[in-house]
């Protein structure tokens, strides 16, 4: 199995991989040409850059720069997303993002894990797990989303909030760490 088949799986893998580095720069590339452009003059270009990094995303997506993702292939995102200022999103295994999504600015979705163990992490050996994000979801400014979680649909995470555990569907939920607050009757 390769790196990269590991890295996708959840699986302990070396992420110096020469597979893996070429691929990471591809993706890194890609995200400072998008961050140099303004979104009223370079609009088509913008499109194609999102096109060609985010393979997996409807069409129908604003994200506003800076933006920045390890490797890009890894993000699926439904239709009708925005997202503002500052996203970040370690896609070392899958982040599905469902219709309807909000990000405030400066959200954070980190799939990568490292071990407890320092041996390991000495070995610069790692992990990942995904993280689903259902329809209708806000996440509002500096949330972090931590991986394995999955978000159910129609949901608002609070400011500043990092989520450690799965939320589920149509509640408010906020804090550090994220706790349910109340539901969301719709």
């Amino acid at each position: 199995m390769t790196e990269l088949e590991k890295m996708i799986n959840g699986d302990l893998y070396d992420p110096t991989d020469e597979e893996l580095k070429k691929l990471r720069l591809n993706a890194h590339h890609i995200c400072a040409e998008y961050n140099k452009l303004f979104e009223d003059s370079d609009e088509i270009v913008r499109y194609e850059l999102l096109e060609e990094l985010l393979p997996n995303a409807d069409e129908d997506i604003f994200i506003q720069g800076p933006f920045y993702c390890d490797y890009g292939f890894n993000i699926y995102v439904g239709k009708n997303f925005y997202a503002n200022f500052n996203l970040t999103i370690l896609d070392v295994c899958p982040v599905k993002i469902g219709e309807n999504v909000m990000f405030g600015p400066n959200v954070s979705i980190m799939t990568p894990v490292h071990p407890m163990e320092f041996k390991l992490r000495n070995q610069i050996k790692e992990y990942a797990k995904p993280i689903i994000i259902g329809d209708n979801c806000w996440l509002a400014a500096n949330v972090t989303v931590i991986g394995g979680v999955k978000i159910g649909s129609g949901c608002v995470i609070g400011a500043g909030s990092v989520v450690t555990r799965d939320i589920p569907n149509n509640y408010f939920a906020a804090g550090n760490p994220c706790k349910l607050i109340r539901e969301i009757k719709n």
